[in-house]
């Protein structure tokens, strides 16, 4: 005689009393991470070779107080440079390493250019000072930011050229920079 099994009967039952059934969705995954911003990291090498490169440049023969800073990239027309060496070149924007140590004027000076050139501004003056104070001069008493700034300007790609400023503007102790186009 086919006993049924009591569990089928509690299966069926079950079924009865629950009626149709439809699969529950997968709850949606969790958001992933946002990516990393890319980063300009020839900027970033650029940037360590000209410190590296900065720090080894003490055999160098180091300006005077009086002496003219003036370098032209070949990418510069040489009538526009006259022109910078005339002082007819306006500055658009203006930073002042008065009182600064060297360290702290040479991370003001490259963050003061990269804004500069962000923001597609392309004659700039920075005031060096022209290095008369004993606190502002090396052992061998020369300027230390007005070397420090020639060294920075002269290894930047972004710089097509730069001249001292006219004695209106500061003479020897301010520079006029001419960057190149974002």
């Amino acid at each position: 005689m086919g006993e049924s099994d009591p569990r089928d009967d509690d299966s069926e039952l079950f079924r009865q009393a629950v009626g149709p059934v439809r699969p529950v969705e997968a709850p949606p995954l969790p958001p992933t991470a946002p990516k990393p911003r890319p980063r300009a990291r020839m900027a970033e090498q650029d940037e360590a070779a000209a410190a590296s490169e900065f720090r080894l440049a003490l055999d160098e023969q180091l300006l005077g107080a009086g002496d003219v800073l003036s370098h032209r990239d070949e990418r510069l027309p040489p009538a526009v440079f006259q022109r910078l060496k005339r002082g007819e070149l306006s500055a658009q924007d203006e930073l002042d390493l008065h009182g600064l140590d060297a360290r702290q004027a040479q991370s003001l000076l490259r963050a003061f250019l990269a804004d500069a050139r962000k923001h597609g501004v392309g004659c700039v003056r920075i005031i060096h000072g022209k290095g008369r104070g004993a606190a502002e001069l090396d052992s061998s008493g020369a300027p230390l930011l007005k070397n420090m700034v020639d060294r920075v300007l002269r290894q930047r790609a972004d710089v097509l050229g730069f001249h001292s400023a006219p004695p209106a503007q500061g003479g020897t102790g301010a520079v006029v920079v001419v960057l190149a186009k974002r």
